[in-house]
């Protein structure tokens, strides 16, 4: 079986380890791509500069507080492109703050999860979000 293609948009180090360490105890194989900025994750997608050859993710963890262009405006681009609206994008943040909330779904944002502070916590929200995203929910 393919693995699933996750493209995790995270500019925080810490949280980037604690992703993937968590996605390597999942129970479906997946490949992981790692952009940094809201910049690099529009390159990616649209296969740009460096990512021209690039594979189109199945899903894309995207956070919001980033530099270049921030996760609202990398979301209404995904969710306004022809080729891309139909990957589910899971916003993964620190704000917990309505105005951010509100604004991922009425950018048709698929999910929104607030990253909890707490080491075990964060492992099993990505463990949840891989066992409802990667193993319930059917795919495109």
């Amino acid at each position: 079986m393919k693995p699933v293609h996750i493209l995790l948009v995270e500019d925080n180090e810490g949280d980037i380890v604690l992703t993937l360490d968590a996605f390597e105890e999942s129970k479906i194989k997946t490949d992981i791509s790692v952009v940094r900025n809201g910049g690099d994750a529009l390159d990616f997608l649209f296969k740009r500069g460096a990512y021209t050859d690039v594979e189109k993710p199945d899903l894309i963890l995207l956070d919001i507080n980033m530099p270049v262009f921030s996760g609202h405006e990398v979301l209404k681009q995904i969710k306004h492109s022809e080729g891309l609206k139909k990957i589910p994008v899971i916003i993964l943040t620190t704000s917990s703050a309505k105005k951010d909330i509100n604004l991922a779904y009425e950018n048709y944002s698929n999910s929104y999860v607030v990253k909890p502070i707490d080491m075990d916590e964060f492992l099993k929200a990505i463990l949840k979000i891989e066992e409802f995203w990667l193993q319930l929910s059917k795919r495109v």
